[in-house]
C-alpha cells in the first residue's frame, strides 16, 4: 500500500497525487463535510422534541432529508476523485443529478410552506412538505435510471464515449435540475412579500443559498463545455471542475442554510415558553386571531370608533 502512495497509479491516482493535489484537498473537504453533516443530523434529531412551533417543526423532516442529500453529495465526491471507469461512471451519472434534485426539492418545499406563513396562512403539515420534496425529486430519479440503463444495455459503454459526448450527456441529464433551481429561486423570492416578518428570515436563507448555487452551476458548466476545450485542458480538468463544484455546493447548503436554520431553531427552543401538550395543534397566529378577534366584536356593539381602533390593533398584532 505504501508503494501505491509513493508512485500513484491506476484508478486511485488522484487520491495520492502530489504534483497536482486537487484530489487530496477535495478528499479532505469531503471527509470534513461528512463529519459535520453527521453532527448536524444528530443536532436536528435532538431538536425534534424541543421545537414547539408547528410552523418550524413541520419542516424538520424535510430538512433531515436535505441533510441526507448533502451527506450523499460529500460521499459522491470520491467517485469523481477516483478516475473515470466502468464502475464510477454509472455512479456519477445517476447520483449527481438525483442528490442535487433531492436537495433543491427540499428547499423548494420549505419555500412553498413559507409563502403561506409570511401571508398569515396555515402551514402545510409535515407529510405534505415532505411529499412535495420527494415528489419533485422523483422525476430526476426516473430520468437518471432510464439514461444509465440505456447506456449500459445498448452496447456503447461510458468508457467508449468521447470526452465531449460524456460532458454533453452529463449536462443534458441535469436539465430538470436546472428547472428545480430556477423554480426554487423564484419561490424563495416570493417569501419576501407578506406581513409576517418573522418568517422572512428563513426565505432569505433559501434565496441566498439558491443564488450562490446558481452562480456555481453557471461557472462549472461553462468551464466543462467551453472553458476546458478552449484552454486545451480536456479531459484533464473535467473531473476537477465537476468535483470542485460538487463539494463547494454541498458546503453552501451547510453554511448558508442548514447551520443558520439550526441556530434559529436553537434560539426558538431557548426562548419558547412552556405550552400545553396539545398547543401545537393550533398555531400561535391562529390563537392570537381568536383572542384579538373578540375585542373588535365587543367594540362593534358599543362604539364605531372603538371598532376601528380594535381592528387596527388586530392587524398590527396578527403576526
Amino acid at each position: 500500500m505504501y508503494e501505491d502512495f509513493t508512485e500513484p497509479t491506476g484508478d486511485s491516482y488522484f487520491l495520492c497525487e502530489t504534483e497536482g493535489p486537487w484530489g487530496i484537498v477535495l478528499e479532505c473537504l469531503a471527509i470534513i463535510g461528512i463529519v459535520v453533516t453527521v453532527i448536524l443530523l444528530l443536532a436536528f434529531f435532538f431538536l425534534l422534541r424541543k421545537v414547539q412551533d408547528c410552523g418550524q417543526w413541520n419542516v424538520l423532516p424535510t430538512q433531515l432529508l436535505l441533510l441526507l442529500g448533502v451527506l450523499g453529495l460529500f460521499s459522491l465526491a470520491f467517485a469523481f476523485i477516483i478516475q473515470f471507469n466502468q464502475q464510477t461512471a454509472p455512479v456519477r451519472y445517476f447520483f449527481f443529478g438525483v442528490l442535487f434534485a433531492v436537495c433543491f426539492s427540499c428547499l423548494l418545499a420549505h419555500a412553498s410552506n413559507l409563502v403561506k406563513l409570511v401571508r398569515g396562512g396555515v402551514p402545510f403539515c409535515w407529510t405534505t412538505i415532505l411529499g412535495i420534496a420527494i415528489g419533485f425529486s422523483l422525476l430526476q430519479t426516473i430520468i437518471a435510471i432510464e439514461y444509465v440503463t440505456l447506456i449500459m444495455t445498448r452496447g456503447m459503454m461510458f468508457v467508449h464515449m468521447t470526452p465531449c459526448e460524456l460532458n454533453v450527456d452529463f449536462v443534458v441529464l441535469l436539465v430538470y435540475v436546472f428547472f428545480l433551481m430556477a423554480l426554487t429561486f423564484f419561490v424563495s423570492k416570493a417569501t419576501f412579500c407578506g406581513p409576517c416578518d418573522n418568517w422572512k428570515q428563513h426565505g432569505k436563507l433559501i434565496f441566498v443559498t439558491m443564488l450562490i448555487s446558481i452562480i456555481i452551476w453557471v461557472v462549472w458548466i461553462s468551464m466543462l463545455l467551453r472553458g476546458n476545450p478552449q484552454l486545451e485542458r480536456q479531459p484533464q480538468w473535467d473531473d476537477p471542475v465537476i468535483c470542485i463544484a460538487l463539494v463547494t455546493n454541498a458546503w453552501v447548503f451547510l453554511l448558508l442554510y442548514i447551520i443558520p436554520e439550526l441556530c434559529i431553531l436553537y434560539r426558538a427552543c431557548k426562548q419558547a415558553c412552556p405550552l400545553p401538550s396539545n398547543a401545537c395543534a393550533v398555531p400561535a397566529y391562529q390563537r392570537s386571531f381568536r383572542v384579538e378577534n373578540q375585542e373588535p366584536s365587543r367594540a362593534r356593539d358599543s362604539d364605531g370608533a372603538e371598532e376601528d381602533v380594535a381592528l387596527t390593533s388586530y392587524s398590527a398584532a396578527d403576526c
